[in-house]
Protein backbone atom coordinates (compact mmCIF):
# COMPACT_ATOMS: atom_id res chain seq x y z
CA UNK A 1 0.00 0.00 0.00
CA UNK A 2 1.65 3.29 -0.84
CA UNK A 3 0.73 6.64 1.40
CA UNK A 4 2.49 9.99 0.93
CA UNK A 5 5.55 11.10 3.57
CA UNK A 6 5.65 14.37 5.01
CA UNK A 7 7.65 16.63 3.83
CA UNK A 8 11.53 15.92 4.66
CA UNK A 9 10.81 11.93 4.77
CA UNK A 10 11.67 9.14 2.04
CA UNK A 11 11.21 5.65 1.52
CA UNK A 12 14.26 3.67 1.56
CA UNK A 13 15.38 2.11 -1.06
CA UNK A 14 16.37 -1.68 -1.30
CA UNK A 15 15.22 -2.42 1.71
CA UNK A 16 12.17 -4.86 2.21
CA UNK A 17 9.43 -4.73 2.65
CA UNK A 18 9.32 -1.48 4.03
CA UNK A 19 11.62 1.44 5.72
CA UNK A 20 11.42 4.85 5.89
CA UNK A 21 14.17 7.61 7.10
CA UNK A 22 13.90 11.41 7.59
CA UNK A 23 16.45 12.71 4.56
CA UNK A 24 18.69 13.69 7.52
CA UNK A 25 19.46 10.20 8.84
CA UNK A 26 19.23 8.30 5.57
CA UNK A 27 22.65 6.78 5.64
CA UNK A 28 22.75 6.09 9.61
CA UNK A 29 19.65 4.20 9.05
CA UNK A 30 20.68 2.48 6.48
CA UNK A 31 24.18 1.42 7.79
CA UNK A 32 22.23 -0.29 10.52
CA UNK A 33 19.39 -1.77 8.44
CA UNK A 34 22.46 -3.44 6.78
CA UNK A 35 23.26 -5.80 9.12
CA UNK A 36 19.88 -6.75 10.73
CA UNK A 37 16.68 -4.90 12.28
CA UNK A 38 16.98 -1.10 14.36
CA UNK A 39 16.09 -2.94 17.53
CA UNK A 40 18.46 -5.43 17.90
CA UNK A 41 21.00 -2.83 16.57
CA UNK A 42 19.96 -0.44 19.60
CA UNK A 43 19.89 -3.44 22.57
CA UNK A 44 23.07 -4.43 21.26
CA UNK A 45 24.68 -0.91 21.06
CA UNK A 46 27.81 -0.83 24.01
CA UNK A 47 26.39 2.55 24.52
CA UNK A 48 22.86 1.62 24.84
CA UNK A 49 20.41 2.81 27.45
CA UNK A 50 17.20 0.88 28.73
CA UNK A 51 13.89 1.87 29.47
CA UNK A 52 10.87 -0.12 29.98
CA UNK A 53 7.56 -0.14 28.53
CA UNK A 54 5.10 -2.57 26.86
CA UNK A 55 8.44 -4.39 26.08
CA UNK A 56 12.24 -3.25 26.59
CA UNK A 57 13.04 0.35 24.41
CA UNK A 58 16.94 1.45 24.18
CA UNK A 59 18.51 4.50 23.31
CA UNK A 60 21.64 4.77 21.24
CA UNK A 61 23.65 7.40 19.29
CA UNK A 62 23.39 6.59 15.49
CA UNK A 63 26.25 5.84 13.44
CA UNK A 64 27.31 8.58 10.92
CA UNK A 65 25.61 11.05 13.17
CA UNK A 66 25.80 10.72 16.91
CA UNK A 67 21.99 11.58 17.34
CA UNK A 68 21.19 10.06 20.14
CA UNK A 69 17.61 8.10 19.72
CA UNK A 70 15.26 5.61 20.91
CA UNK A 71 14.45 2.54 19.46
CA UNK A 72 11.20 0.65 20.11
CA UNK A 73 9.64 -2.56 18.85
CA UNK A 74 6.08 -2.21 18.39
CA UNK A 75 3.76 -4.30 20.34
CA UNK A 76 0.09 -4.39 20.71
CA UNK A 77 -1.72 -3.50 23.46
CA UNK A 78 -5.52 -3.90 24.89
CA UNK A 79 -7.27 -7.39 24.09
CA UNK A 80 -5.65 -7.89 20.65
CA UNK A 81 -2.25 -8.09 23.03
CA UNK A 82 -2.10 -11.98 23.42
CA UNK A 83 -3.75 -12.80 19.72
CA UNK A 84 -1.14 -10.95 18.16
CA UNK A 85 1.77 -9.58 19.84
CA UNK A 86 3.83 -7.90 17.38
CA UNK A 87 2.17 -8.16 14.51
CA UNK A 88 0.03 -5.68 12.36
CA UNK A 89 -1.01 -5.43 8.59
CA UNK A 90 0.48 -2.90 6.75
CA UNK A 91 1.01 -0.07 6.13
CA UNK A 92 1.24 -0.80 10.34
CA UNK A 93 0.66 1.77 12.63
CA UNK A 94 3.74 3.83 12.21
CA UNK A 95 2.49 5.70 8.96
CA UNK A 96 0.14 6.81 10.63
CA UNK A 97 2.27 7.91 13.66
CA UNK A 98 4.05 9.77 11.44
CA UNK A 99 2.04 11.73 9.92
CA UNK A 100 0.37 13.12 13.36
CA UNK A 101 3.87 13.49 14.51
CA UNK A 102 4.93 16.00 12.03
CA UNK A 103 1.05 17.49 12.21
CA UNK A 104 1.80 18.07 15.86
CA UNK A 105 5.26 19.72 15.56
CA UNK A 106 3.94 21.87 12.80
CA UNK A 107 1.14 22.91 15.55
CA UNK A 108 3.22 23.99 18.21
CA UNK A 109 3.26 20.73 20.13
CA UNK A 110 6.44 19.24 21.55
CA UNK A 111 7.00 15.34 20.47
CA UNK A 112 10.04 14.23 19.92
CA UNK A 113 10.84 14.03 16.32
CA UNK A 114 10.54 10.45 13.99
CA UNK A 115 13.66 9.45 13.12
CA UNK A 116 12.40 6.51 10.81
CA UNK A 117 10.52 3.40 10.94
CA UNK A 118 11.10 -0.52 9.58
CA UNK A 119 9.23 -3.06 8.48
CA UNK A 120 10.19 -6.83 8.78
CA UNK A 121 8.19 -9.63 6.88
CA UNK A 122 6.88 -12.06 10.18
CA UNK A 123 4.01 -14.70 8.40
CA UNK A 124 2.17 -13.69 4.77
CA UNK A 125 1.29 -10.45 4.76
CA UNK A 126 1.56 -9.56 8.31
CA UNK A 127 4.70 -6.96 9.31
CA UNK A 128 6.64 -6.43 12.51
CA UNK A 129 7.83 -3.24 13.16
CA UNK A 130 10.65 -0.82 15.03
CA UNK A 131 10.46 2.79 14.94
CA UNK A 132 13.25 5.59 15.87
CA UNK A 133 12.58 9.21 17.64
CA UNK A 134 15.30 11.55 18.75
CA UNK A 135 16.04 11.17 22.66
CA UNK A 136 14.88 14.14 24.31
CA UNK A 137 16.40 14.32 27.77
CA UNK A 138 14.22 14.35 30.92
CA UNK A 139 11.75 11.99 33.21
CA UNK A 140 8.26 11.39 32.31
CA UNK A 141 5.66 12.96 34.61
CA UNK A 142 5.51 10.28 37.08
CA UNK A 143 8.73 9.87 37.22
CA UNK A 144 9.52 14.28 37.58
CA UNK A 145 6.85 13.97 40.44
CA UNK A 146 8.59 10.95 42.08
CA UNK A 147 12.10 12.59 41.80
CA UNK A 148 11.30 16.28 42.69
CA UNK A 149 8.60 15.67 45.35
CA UNK A 150 9.39 19.37 46.96
CA UNK A 151 6.85 22.28 46.53
CA UNK A 152 9.50 24.57 44.93
CA UNK A 153 9.82 22.20 41.83
CA UNK A 154 5.67 21.76 41.50
CA UNK A 155 5.25 25.30 40.00
CA UNK A 156 7.22 24.74 37.16
CA UNK A 157 6.08 20.98 36.62
CA UNK A 158 2.55 22.19 36.78
CA UNK A 159 3.31 25.50 34.14
CA UNK A 160 4.80 23.10 32.05
CA UNK A 161 1.70 20.59 32.07
CA UNK A 162 -0.59 23.72 31.61
CA UNK A 163 1.58 24.71 28.08
CA UNK A 164 1.55 21.62 26.44
CA UNK A 165 -2.31 20.80 27.22
CA UNK A 166 -2.48 24.56 25.51
CA UNK A 167 -0.48 23.49 22.67
CA UNK A 168 -2.88 20.43 22.57
CA UNK A 169 -5.82 22.49 22.69
CA UNK A 170 -4.67 24.43 20.29
CA UNK A 171 -3.88 22.13 17.68
CA UNK A 172 -7.11 20.27 17.82
CA UNK A 173 -5.30 17.32 19.31
CA UNK A 174 -7.00 14.66 21.60
CA UNK A 175 -4.71 11.85 23.36
CA UNK A 176 -7.09 9.13 23.85
CA UNK A 177 -4.19 7.51 26.54
CA UNK A 178 -2.90 10.91 27.99
CA UNK A 179 -1.48 9.86 31.59
CA UNK A 180 1.39 10.46 33.79
CA UNK A 181 3.82 8.16 31.21
CA UNK A 182 2.82 9.75 28.09
CA UNK A 183 3.86 13.33 29.23
CA UNK A 184 7.73 13.99 29.31
CA UNK A 185 9.22 16.96 31.14
CA UNK A 186 12.26 18.05 30.17
CA UNK A 187 14.48 20.51 31.16
CA UNK A 188 16.45 23.38 29.17
CA UNK A 189 19.90 24.16 30.25
CA UNK A 190 18.36 27.36 31.38
CA UNK A 191 16.41 25.56 33.90
CA UNK A 192 12.93 26.17 32.22
CA UNK A 193 10.70 22.99 31.76
CA UNK A 194 8.81 21.92 28.75
CA UNK A 195 6.27 18.92 28.00
CA UNK A 196 6.79 16.92 25.80
CA UNK A 197 3.96 14.81 24.28
CA UNK A 198 4.54 10.67 23.63
CA UNK A 199 2.97 8.01 22.26
CA UNK A 200 1.60 10.09 19.28
CA UNK A 201 -0.24 7.31 18.01
CA UNK A 202 -3.42 7.48 20.18
CA UNK A 203 -3.96 11.32 19.33
CA UNK A 204 -6.52 11.86 16.99
CA UNK A 205 -8.05 15.42 15.96
CA UNK A 206 -10.72 17.68 16.12
CA UNK A 207 -11.71 21.04 15.69
CA UNK A 208 -9.18 23.64 17.44
CA UNK A 209 -10.21 24.58 20.71
CA UNK A 210 -12.80 22.33 20.90
CA UNK A 211 -14.18 22.69 25.01
CA UNK A 212 -15.08 18.69 25.01
CA UNK A 213 -11.58 17.79 23.90
CA UNK A 214 -10.21 19.79 26.45
CA UNK A 215 -11.97 18.56 28.99
CA UNK A 216 -11.13 14.58 27.64
CA UNK A 217 -7.50 15.37 27.73
CA UNK A 218 -7.98 16.75 31.41
CA UNK A 219 -9.64 14.24 32.84
CA UNK A 220 -7.71 11.65 31.23
CA UNK A 221 -4.83 13.40 32.83
CA UNK A 222 -6.04 13.14 36.10
CA UNK A 223 -7.63 9.89 36.17
CA UNK A 224 -4.22 8.38 35.62
CA UNK A 225 -2.81 10.73 38.36
CA UNK A 226 -5.55 9.49 40.90
CA UNK A 227 -4.27 6.10 40.35
CA UNK A 228 -0.75 7.46 42.00
CA UNK A 229 -2.64 8.81 44.41
CA UNK A 230 -4.58 5.81 45.45
CA UNK A 231 -1.14 3.60 45.39
CA UNK A 232 0.74 6.89 48.01
CA UNK A 233 2.74 7.37 45.22
CA UNK A 234 3.30 11.47 44.34
CA UNK A 235 0.82 12.90 41.91
CA UNK A 236 -0.53 16.35 41.11
CA UNK A 237 -3.12 17.58 43.81
CA UNK A 238 -6.57 19.20 43.47
CA UNK A 239 -5.57 22.70 43.71
CA UNK A 240 -2.82 22.09 41.19
CA UNK A 241 -5.45 20.61 38.31
CA UNK A 242 -7.23 23.60 39.07
CA UNK A 243 -4.26 25.42 38.44
CA UNK A 244 -3.61 23.37 35.26
CA UNK A 245 -7.61 24.33 34.15
CA UNK A 246 -7.36 27.79 34.76
CA UNK A 247 -4.34 28.13 32.83
CA UNK A 248 -5.06 26.16 29.76
CA UNK A 249 -6.15 28.11 26.91
CA UNK A 250 -5.43 31.37 28.71
CA UNK A 251 -2.32 32.56 27.01
CA UNK A 252 -1.68 33.15 23.77
CA UNK A 253 2.08 34.20 24.27
CA UNK A 254 2.49 30.60 25.85
CA UNK A 255 1.09 29.16 22.71
CA UNK A 256 3.22 30.90 20.29
CA UNK A 257 6.20 29.74 22.89
CA UNK A 258 5.28 25.98 22.39
CA UNK A 259 5.28 26.72 19.11
CA UNK A 260 9.01 27.93 19.10
CA UNK A 261 9.86 25.13 21.12
CA UNK A 262 8.66 22.59 19.04
CA UNK A 263 9.71 23.66 15.56
CA UNK A 264 13.21 25.08 17.36
CA UNK A 265 14.03 22.58 20.01
CA UNK A 266 12.54 19.39 18.70
CA UNK A 267 12.56 19.72 15.24
CA UNK A 268 15.85 20.88 14.70
CA UNK A 269 16.07 19.91 10.65
CA UNK A 270 13.28 22.14 9.90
Amino acid sequence: MMFRLPRGYQRLQGIAPLAVSHDRFVQSLHTILATGTLFDWAAAHPDRREYRGRGPVYSAPLPNDGTRVVVRHARRGGWLAPILGDVYLPPTPAASELVIAAILARAGVPTPPMVGYATYRALGVLRRLDVVTVEVNGLDLAATLAREPEAAARPGIVHAVARLLAALLNAGAWHQDLNAKNILIATTDAGDRHGVLLDVDRVRFVPAGDPHMRRANLERLRRSMDKYRERGEPALNIAEFAEIEALVGSEEAARATDRETALEAYMPWE
